[in-house]
């Protein structure tokens, strides 16, 4: 058992990277596990929204300037409702910010990251190919176990554990629990191309079927279609012209019409929460610790904030508390606002927005019409977009 008397962290992707740099930044070493090898991720397609925030810690972390020509700025968010009036639209003018948001691919991301890890010399150790088998959380210590690219097994003590990979190796640890709500809904991804350019602007549409979204990326849209798992089988099924005509039928004619569709994808949606029940030497971040609806954008943007606020957790922690269970408690309790309203918001817009009954539309429709005509209403949603607060 080699030990270890710093933080590991299982995972290599944003969150998990993100915190790696974060530390780094702060004086305190780090190594990290990730089971994929070098630049996997780098053809992955799959759209980011990134908050302002997320921007600000990624402009902290010297990694914003070797992303920035390749995202593309939110500048106004146009949200309404599929057959009902009201609507409401959020510019980043009126709040004085640059831009709402920004999109890029998850593999844009990943390059810029691993571009500043290249310039770094100390502070972080990343083992590729090296997925963790074996977790197990003691009252001193956390031992990993994990398989290097050799083939060969490594044991690692360590005071602190940090999984942030999406979950891929919570089944690794004894006595996690999870509460899950799943919606038995679906989403379908994938890149449209609209007859009338963005413009900057990333439109929320609510249906009785589902939420749907387009956000700006590049000089196409990239879609998000969600809806119950048999309307997205009868969507997905269809070929690309009949596809484009549901589309605008759902959609409307604000960006004309949609002229072509790329590759589509889809994943089920669900709300999960993770129950933490080690007091000590482990923690859970990002989607391993908790899965939002996609209808606000807001998941990757919590979990970045997860990985910024355990930084600072640990950097102002003397290095033999590194893990105490007072430390994680004082984490946990710094994340819980943000991470239990994001997760109550995503879940009530879902279950307000996208149903059709009797009366409700109504409602919906005098909501974004009131939230039009109410600037600190506005404000604090764009305050909760950006920030979480």
């Amino acid at each position: 058992m080699q030990l270890i008397e710093h933080p590991v962290v299982i995972g290599g992707g944003p969150v998990g990277l993100v915190l790696a740099l974060s530390l780094q930044q702060a004086g305190v070493p780090v190594t990290v596990l990730e089971a994929q090898a070098p630049g996997a991720m780098y053809g992955d397609g799959r759209a980011l929204a990134l908050s302002f925030g997320t921007r600000q810690v990624l402009e902290q972390l010297q990694v914003w300037s070797m992303l920035a020509d390749a995202v593309t700025a939110i500048e106004t968010i146009h949200v309404s409702q599929q057959k009902g009036l009201g609507r409401t639209v959020l510019k980043a003018q009126e709040h004085q910010l640059p831009a709402l948001g920004y999109v890029v691919s998850y593999g844009v991301l990943m390059r810029a990251l691993d571009a500043r890890l290249a310039q770094l010399t100390t502070g972080i150790k990343l083992h590729y190919e090296a997925p963790v088998t074996d977790l197990q959380v003691h009252a001193s210590a956390a031992d990993i176990v994990y398989t290097a690219a050799d083939g060969q097994r490594h044991s690692l003590s360590t005071p602190l554990a940090v999984v942030a990979d999406g979950g891929r190796s919570l089944e690794a640890i004894p006595g996690l629990q999870r509460d899950t709500k799943h919606y038995g809904h679906d989403a379908l991804v994938g890149l449209v191309q609209t007859e009338l350019p963005h413009r900057q602007v990333a439109y929320e549409r609510f249906t009785p079927r589902g939420p749907m979204a387009l956000l700006p990326n590049g000089d196409q849209f990239s879609l998000v279609w969600t809806g119950e798992q048999a309307y997205i089988d009868e969507i997905a099924a269809l070929d690309d012209a009949a596809f484009l005509h549901a589309l605008h039928a759902a959609f409307g004619d604000r960006v004309g019409r949609f002229l072509h569709a790329g590759k589509r994808f889809r994943f089920p949606l669900k709300l999960s929460k993770l129950e933490q029940t080690f007091a000590a030497h482990c923690v859970v971040i990002g989607n391993a610790a908790q899965t939002m609806h996609p209808v606000a954008g807001q998941g990757f943007n919590v979990g970045i904030r997860d990985a910024v606020a355990l930084a600072e957790n640990v950097a102002s922690t003397a290095s033999h508390e590194w893990g105490a269970d007072h430390r994680l408690l004082a984490y946990q309790a710094s994340r819980q606002r943000d991470t239990g309203r994001g997760l109550q918001f995503t879940d009530f817009l879902v279950n307000v927005f996208s149903n059709d009954l009797i009366g409700v539309g109504v409602l919906r429709g005098a909501g974004l019409g009131m939230l039009s005509m109410l600037p600190m209403a506005r404000r604090f949603l764009v305050e909760k977009m950006s920030y979480g607060r």
